[in-house]
């Protein structure tokens, strides 16, 4: 709004020029002529306006790579205009002009990424000395920027890439565990697709009570590798047809204990390891290997448990047809408080009403 010390408008001696493309803002016609005169003889492009509105209008419409603004002028105010140029552009160079030393305003505008405060009246000399400095500080600043950006594009691309290959290993260890519960199965035909079974129902009841994603892909998974840890146990006793005596069910019992052995090297299904090794814990603290109970036990654990025991009511067996999912879940309703979590169970008696599970894989379990 006040005028400029420029020595009745005599400009400096010429200077290196440059290619930068400013816009200089000011409601005062004198100054912005002189403003854009002067720079002119240095070497820069320039275009003037004549209020913030007239500003944001230029600037959508071209690009700056500097602007030079006054702080006070009818309608926007430069200080409102600042947020709404480097939004139309982040990597414009602002730097305000103000006839009044208003150390809040200042910092106002420091705060939203202006890059030198002026005040009037200024020597030209010294106007052309802050607009090369905020040019080099917003170039360094764009690199800056970009060098940013080029790091976190790298390390999204690598995360990424690392995830895949995490992904596609994890598929792989679980396909080859998997193969080898299958092809133990395969030798008991009334245990075969078990171990699946349980899984597609375990996942189901895990989707049902809202768990994540995640966690209900690990509730999968370990119910594929639940039975693992019996390639360690005698096969006399897992294909006994009646009820085993203490020593043999001691026995049976180490499945969990190699199970978890066996897959606990797999860091990356690690939680889907933890639920394995509780699939035969009991809510009632009466199960096994840890005796634990309740909230002590995984949500996996306790989901995997239900899964198990229903499957096992509603499969044949050699002394027995097998039940039909509804009278087995109801069977089941009698475990509810000893071996089962009340609202595991719950959410079991639901899937199985809603058949949303229950993928057979042969005959002779449909």
């Amino acid at each position: 709004m006040t005028s400029l010390a420029i020595d009745q408008v005599q400009m400096p001696s010429p200077r290196p020029t440059s290619t930068a493309r400013l816009l200089v803002v000011d409601d005062e016609d004198t100054i912005r002529m002189v403003l854009a005169k002067f720079l002119r003889t240095r070497g820069f492009e320039c275009a003037t306006a004549e209020s913030g509105e007239a500003a944001f209008e230029t600037l959508a419409g071209s690009h700056f790579d500097l602007m030079l603004c006054d702080v006070r002028m009818p309608g926007m105010s430069g200080v409102e205009l600042v947020p709404k140029a480097l939004e139309t552009d982040p990597d414009l160079g602002i730097v305000m002009l103000s006839a009044v030393n208003d150390a809040p305003t200042a910092t106002e505008a420091m705060g939203q990424g202006v890059l030198d405060y002026l005040t009037k009246p200024i020597e030209l000399e010294h106007l052309f000395e802050a607009v090369t400095r905020a040019l080099h500080k917003r170039t360094l600043l764009k690199e800056q920027r970009r060098v940013e950006r080029t790091i976190r594009e790298e390390v999204a691309e690598r995360t990424s890439e690392l995830e895949q290959e995490k992904t596609h290993l994890r598929e792989l260890t679980v396909s080859v565990v998997d193969m080898l519960v299958n092809a133990m199965e395969a030798k008991d035909v009334f245990q075969r697709g078990h171990s699946a079974r349980v899984a597609e129902i375990a996942a189901s009841v895990a989707e049902y009570m809202g768990l994540p994603p995640d966690v209900v892909e690990d509730v999968r998974i370990a119910g594929r590798l639940h039975d693992i840890g019996n390639i360690g146990i005698r096969e006399d006793v897992l294909n006994k047809p009646g009820s085993l005596d203490p020593e043999e069910f001691d026995h049976i019992k180490e499945h969990v204990r190699l199970g978890v052995e066996i897959l606990t090297p797999l860091k990356y299904i690690e939680r889907a390891v933890v639920f394995l090794g509780d699939h035969h814990e009991h809510w009632d603290g009466c199960g096994y290997p840890h005796a634990r109970s309740g909230e002590q036990i995984s949500i996996g654990g306790r989901i995997l448990a239900a899964a198990e025991a229903f499957d096992a009511l509603n499969s044949n067996r050699a002394y027995r047809q097998s039940m039909s999912p509804e009278d087995a879940a109801e069977q089941l309703r009698l475990s509810v408080g000893s071996s089962l979590d009340p609202r595991v169970y719950e959410a079991l008696r639901v899937v199985v009403k809603r058949r949303k599970s229950l993928v057979f894989i042969d005959p002779l379990h449909a």
